[in-house]
């Protein structure tokens, strides 16, 4: 595994990671305007180390990541990074820490979903779209 994190090939994600990278933190970065967090994953595939900029989700020092990929009807890539290496960190403005991953079912992942619709209300449109049951992740 490298020690050189890639960023996306994504125009705006990238815009926005490099942005969190030269301010230092994720204050002021948001999407929509609701605020992000940058998470550093491993890729299921690659091995490479990946930053993810991804809706602030959080509870009591608790955050949860929502693979909603706007709906589409697939998974978003880093979701399966997520299940093949859950160890990742979080920057939440400049405070970056080490957590895990892993996916909640049931009344777990349903009291984080209200979270979640509560902090990013179009994740309730985006469940519509999809037929498949949007993931949750808690970081722990």
């Amino acid at each position: 595994m490298s020690d050189q994190v890639e960023l996306s090939p994504t125009d705006w994600v990238r815009e926005q990671t490099e942005r969190i990278l030269q301010q230092g933190t994720t204050d002021g970065v948001e999407i929509f305007g609701r605020p992000v967090v940058l998470v550093t994953m491993t890729g299921a595939k690659s091995g490479k180390r990946r930053y993810v900029p991804l809706m602030r989700v959080e509870k009591d020092g608790r955050y949860a990541v929502v693979a909603s990929k706007g709906g589409a009807p697939d998974h978003p890539s880093w979701y399966f990074n997520l299940r093949a290496n859950p160890a990742v960190t979080l920057q939440d403005g400049d405070k970056v820490v080490a957590l895990t991953a892993r996916e909640v079912e049931g009344a777990e992942r349903e009291q984080w979903w209200r979270l979640a619709v509560d902090a990013y209300p179009p994740y309730a449109e985006y469940q519509a779209k999809t037929e498949r049951q949007i993931p949750v992740f808690v970081l722990e």
